[in-house]
C-alpha cells in the first residue's frame, strides 16, 4: 500500500463568506430519451465485461488559462489505455464529472476545451453537467438556451458527427437526459444534475426521479455496485467553495428515506482531489470522492486549521473524515469494479501529474483505495 498523504486537516469545512446564489438557476432542457432515462452501456460499448470494468474519472477539465494542462491530463489517460490494451485493466471509457468548458457552455468553446484535448482518448466519454457547462453568457448575441451545446455533445438521440466539433472524429453520446442512470453489468451510475448555483440545486421532479432510481438500484445491490455522480461536492475542505449543505441534506434524506446507500459518491466542482468517509446514523460508511483537478488552471487549496472563515465544527461534520487529499497537483482517477467469488470490489487510484516550468510532466500514483461494495 502507498503511504497516506500526511493529512493535517481531517474535517471538511463550510465557507462562511460564500453566497448561495440561487438566482442563477437555469431551466432544464427537455429530455432526449424516454423516462426513466436509462442508458445501457452496451449500446455504446457492446464488448463491456461483466466480470471486471475499468474506467477513468475526472472533472473540471475546461478553462482558458494554461490550456496545455488539460492536454497533459487527457494524454496521460490515453497512455494508460495504450499500456493496458488487451488486458482486463484496460479503461473502457471516461466519466467526466462536469465543467467540460468554461466560463459558459458555448458551442464555440468545445473545440479548444474538449474536442482537441480529448481527440487522442480512445474510449467513449460520458458526462454530467457542471455549473459552467450550464451557465449562459448574457452578452452572447445568439442567446443560446442553457445546456444547448452540452446536450448536442452528450445527450443526442443517436451517435453522429457533431456540427461544431471541427475535425474531431468523436461522435455524440446518447445520454437520455441531463440526469440519467448509466446501467452497466457491474454498476449502476445514477447521474445527477446540480444546475448553476454554487452549492447546487435539485428540482422536485429530479428528486422524485432520484428516489425511484435508488429504490430500483437498491434491489440490485447484491449484483451491482451503486455509484452516485453529481458535480457539486457535498463535502469539501477547500477555501474556494467549501462544503455544500444543500447537497449533504439532499443526499442524506434520500438515502435514509429509501434505506439505499451507494458504494461511493463522486464529484468535481472543487479543483483538487479529496477522499472522505461519511458514516451515516445506521453505521453505513460511504466514500465521498472529489476529483476536480482535471485541468482547470487554478487549483483550490485546503483550508488552514482554526480559520474562522472556514469552520469545521458543525454537527454535519461529526461523522465525516478527510482521509486523503492533494491540492497542489492536477490528476485523474482510474476506477476498477470487479466481481470476485460472489463479491463486488471497487478499487480506485488517483494519479497526480507534476508539471515542470518547461511544461514537462511526471505521473505518480498518489492514492489508492478499495471497498467491498456489498
Amino acid at each position: 500500500m502507498l503511504k497516506p498523504f500526511p493529512v493535517v486537516r481531517t474535517k471538511p469545512v463550510f465557507k462562511i463568506k460564500a453566497l448561495d446564489d440561487q438566482e442563477k438557476f437555469k431551466p432544464l432542457p427537455p429530455p432526449t430519451g424516454a423516462y426513466p432515462y436509462h442508458l445501457a452501456i452496451e449500446k455504446i460499448i457492446p464488448t463491456i465485461s461483466n466480470q471486471k470494468m475499468v474506467f477513468h474519472m475526472a472533472g473540471d477539465t475546461g478553462g482558458f488559462q494554461l490550456p496545455f494542462i488539460k492536454h497533459l491530463i487527457a494524454n496521460e489517460m490515453a497512455k494508460q489505455c495504450e499500456v493496458f490494451k488487451g488486458t482486463d485493466d484496460y479503461p473502457s471509457f471516461m466519466f467526466h464529472l462536469g465543467d467540460v468548458v468554461y466560463n459558459f457552455g458555448q458551442a464555440k468553446e468545445y473545440i479548444p476545451q474538449f474536442f482537441e484535448p480529448f481527440e487522442a482518448y480512445p474510449g467513449s466519454i460520458f458526462a454530467i453537467s457542471g455549473n459552467h457547462d450550464a451557465d449562459v453568457d448574457p452578452l452572447d448575441p445568439e442567446n443560446p438556451a442553457s445546456l444547448k451545446a452540452f446536450s448536442q455533445v452528450f445527450c443526442d438521440t443517436q451517435q453522429r458527427p457533431i456540427g461544431f466539433a471541427g475535425n474531431s472524429k468523436r461522435l455524440s453520446n446518447i445520454q437520455p437526459n441531463i440526469y440519467f442512470t448509466l446501467k452497466t453489468p457491474l454498476a449502476n451510475f445514477i447521474c445527477l444534475y446540480g444546475n448553476v448555483p454554487r452549492f447546487g440545486t435539485i428540482t422536485d421532479i429530479q428528486r422524485d426521479w432520484f428516489l425511484k432510481e435508488l429504490m430500483e438500484t437498491g434491489s440490485q445491490k447484491n449484483d451491482k455496485a451503486l455509484i452516485i455522480c453529481v458535480h457539486h461536492s457535498a463535502y469539501s475542505a477547500d477555501i474556494n467553495h467549501g462544503s455544500s449543505r444543500r447537497m449533504q441534506d439532499f443526499l442524506q434524506t434520500s438515502f435514509e428515506s429509501t434505506n439505499v446507500y451507494p458504494a461511493a459518491v463522486f464529484s468535481g466542482h472543487v479543483h483538487n482531489y479529496q477522499r472522505f468517509t461519511k458514516i451515516y446514523p445506521n453505521g453505513t460508511k460511504v466514500p465521498f470522492i472529489v476529483a476536480g483537478a482535471g485541468g482547470y488552471a487554478e487549483l483550490h487549496k485546503i483550508a488552514s486549521l482554526n480559520d474562522p472563515d472556514f469552520p469545521d465544527t458543525d454537527a454535519a461534520f461529526d461523522s465525516v473524515v478527510l482521509e486523503n487529499y492533494c491540492d497542489d497537483e492536477y490528476g485523474f482517477l482510474k476506477i476498477g469494479i470487479e466481481k470476485n467469488e460472489k463479491k463486488i470490489i471497487l478499487k480506485g487510484e488517483f494519479y497526480k501529474i507534476s508539471i515542470s516550468e518547461t511544461q514537462q510532466s511526471a505521473i505518480t500514483l498518489f492514492d489508492e483505495f478499495s471497498f467491498n461494495v456489498q
